[in-house]
């Protein structure tokens, strides 16, 4: 069987048996196989029969190199974490000290003591005697900004928009209680860790002296990750603490301040609880009740 007649453009090659067509282009071989024709064009000029091999630029870069750059970013950081444990740490000891001078500063809570002095603050503000009322709730302040919303509760109470402006006190109470909440709460999350960073980051150059070993090497850094371990576990079991107890204590002042605003907004005057006496035993009344008694007439002597 004859071969297919070649293409008009290949017309005067001579026909060769399973010869080969080639077509480079941009780097990509497309290979064209005939019967009974042949014809070799190159562009660019490579070696015949060659397949493209090439390798993107950005698969050249090998992962030892990468592995290099984070091991380098990774040793870099040691030292500014383990001064970011030590201020980590000065700060939840500074927290602690306040703590503990605030609770001195507080006296103890019984409700029985905001009922009277809210309704004696209540019956001054029916008087028209601000001042008077502010005397009265001065008691309750438990620390510097409760005192503030307090004075601030006193003056404004009873007045023209005085529903969304107390609003806004408590809110603005609240708001900074949450504020001076989130330190302690920072470092709820930041002590374990800067204590797991500085964990880690010493273990590659220990198990590095391990390999060749090391012992020095390797006994130095570990313990520098496992004292730095401990002290990030220790700053966030203190700021937990911390947080909680604050958050009871604020949550018990923000409660005082919505009930002295309610008892100091309210336009209906309090009437005084009248005390009535204490009810008699029975043991001590006596069993007989005093009855009047009839008169008794007495009958004339001489009568039959």
């Amino acid at each position: 069987m004859s071969p297919p007649p070649a293409p008009s453009h290949l017309e005067g090659l001579k026909p060769g048996g399973a010869a080969d067509i080639w077509l480079f282009g941009l780097g990509a071989g497309l290979e064209l196989r005939g019967a009974g024709w042949g014809v070799r064009r190159a562009w660019p000029t490579r070696e015949p029969h060659a397949r493209y091999t090439g390798v993107p630029v950005i698969l050249a870069v090998s992962t030892h190199s990468i592995d290099e750059v984070i091991f380098h970013v990774a040793s870099a950081l040691q030292v500014p974490v383990l001064i970011a444990t030590l201020v980590a740490l000065a700060l939840v000891i500074f927290e602690l000290g306040s703590f503990v001078i605030e609770l001195q500063g507080r006296r103890r809570r019984r409700f029985a003591t905001l009922s009277t002095d809210s309704e004696q603050a209540h019956r001054a503000l029916l008087a028209g005697d601000r001042k008077g009322a502010a005397v009265a709730v001065s008691g309750l302040a438990q620390s510097a900004a409760m005192a503030g919303t307090i004075a601030f509760i006193v003056e404004h109470a009873r007045t023209d928009g005085s529903d969304q402006q107390l609003n806004k006190a408590l809110a603005d109470f609240d708001f900074g209680s949450q504020r001076r909440l989130a330190r302690t709460r920072l470092l709820v999350r930041a002590g374990p860790a800067l204590g797991l960073m500085g964990t880690l980051i010493p273990l590659s150059p220990a198990l590095t002296g391990l390999a060749n070993g090391n012992t020095a090497a390797l006994s130095t850094n570990l313990r520098v990750a496992f004292s730095v371990t401990v002290v990030g576990l220790l700053i966030g079991a203190v700021a937990f603490g911390l947080s909680l107890a604050r958050d009871n204590m604020y949550g018990q002042d923000l409660s005082d301040l919505e009930y002295l605003a309610a008892i100091l907004s309210d336009p209906r005057p309090i009437s005084p609880t009248d005390t009535a006496p204490p009810p008699t035993p029975a043991s001590a009344t006596s069993p007989v009740s005093e009855m009047p008694t009839a008169p008794t007439t007495t009958p004339p002597s001489g009568s039959t």
